[in-house]
């Protein structure tokens, strides 16, 4: 039986297609913007110059300061470099990192926002901003966060380092499995989650051993925008919490820390509800946690959060943080029990379910 349900679509216009981000000039004016800042990270500030040289006379400037976790103290400075050049939309090249610091930006102007996404984080199409500031990461909903346009052009991902391709996969992937057992789940957001699941399943071991395949890309980029629309639409739980938690507070890298923990905590919760992660062990094979886990090894994903700066000694800490604020979750849990969580993700080791 159909569980009772409310759905909202998002406002966003998606566009999908390969070179569609040579069009960017035509959907800017289509806003009834004339003057875009272009954003970018430092790594990917020539590829946001040559974005501003085919803007032309729409592009006013362009900040290539975007940084993980959106510190605010980067947002303060790009809000001042938008209100230097009188800019009336962001054009945002880039993955999580970028997307973040346009957010951000819109959030405090409510200027209007373009994304061009190069990897697969997904936030592109929610109305979720987290920000760091003073060693914590916190997020919040709000329309004003939402971008107005999202292009899709899967042969700007042609050249993404393999390392970044999977690890950015994988935190897609952890947006899908977290919606299937979300408490505001529907039927709609539970289809998206399983095909675009299926999709980057399918598309990630192609990329694996052959980068430049057009087809693999375009998949992943497609389950990638499916992934990121469930986390746009219904509510997070345990592994975005732990996350955001190690993120904010540790500074472990974003789509390295989601790819370790989401064999973990998706283990963790499937005890609790393994007819709502069947999806997982259809696709997956498997338990669920011990499915994930399995694939992302097949695929080279790092797997031990002591690999990337974390301490054992950060760990009770981090279960701390993680556990100070009651948020819905399909299994109880307590301190203790994030701690031994957090201590099988650290050393690595393969998860009991």
């Amino acid at each position: 039986m159909t569980r009772n349900f409310t759905y909202q679509g998002s406002s966003a216009r998606i566009i999908f297609g390969n070179g569609a981000s040579m069009q960017t000039a035509e959907h800017v004016e289509a806003l009834n913007c004339r003057r875009a800042l272009v954003l970018s990270t430092p790594r990917q500030a020539k590829d946001a110059e040559a974005l501003a040289e085919r803007l032309g006379a729409l592009c006013v400037g362009t900040f290539s300061g975007a940084t993980m976790h959106t510190p605010v103290e980067v947002t303060e400075r790009a809000v001042a470099e938008a209100a230097k050049f009188r800019a009336d939309c962001v054009v945002s090249l880039g993955g999580g990192s970028t997307t973040g610091l346009g957010k951000a930006i819109a959030y405090r102007t409510d200027i209007a926002q373009v994304v061009i996404p190069t990897t697969y984080a997904g936030s592109e199409v929610t109305p979720i901003l987290g920000q760091t500031e003073g060693g914590a990461k916190t997020t919040l909903r709000s329309p004003k966060v939402l971008p107005e346009l999202v292009i899709y052009d899967p042969e700007l991902t042609l050249g993404l380092p393999v390392g970044i391709s999977v690890t950015s996969g994988l935190n897609a992937i952890a947006h899908a499995a977290e919606g299937l057992y979300a408490e505001d789940r529907n039927p709609i957001t539970s289809m998206m989650a399983t095909e675009g699941m299926r999709t980057l399943k399918e598309a990630l071991p192609v990329i694996v051993v052959s980068r430049r395949d057009a087809d693999a890309r375009a998949k992943a980029l497609y389950g990638a925008w499916l992934c990121g629309t469930v986390l746009g639409q219904v509510a997070m739980a345990l592994h975005h919490k732990i996350c955001h938690t190690l993120g904010g507070s540790f500074d472990t890298p974003h789509a390295e820390t989601h790819a370790i923990m989401l064999p973990h905590t998706i283990g963790f919760n499937a005890a609790a509800v393994p007819d709502l992660l069947r999806p997982v062990a259809d696709i997956f094979g498997g338990s669920p946690g011990q499915a994930f886990y399995d694939f992302a090894k097949t695929i080279g994903a790092p797997q031990a959060l002591k690999d990337f700066g974390l301490k054992e000694s950060d760990l009770d800490r981090a279960a701390e943080i993680a556990t100070k604020s009651p948020y819905p979750n399909p299994r109880p849990f307590d301190r203790a029990s994030i701690r031994s969580l957090l201590q099988s993700a650290w050393q690595g080791d393969r998860p009991p379910h």
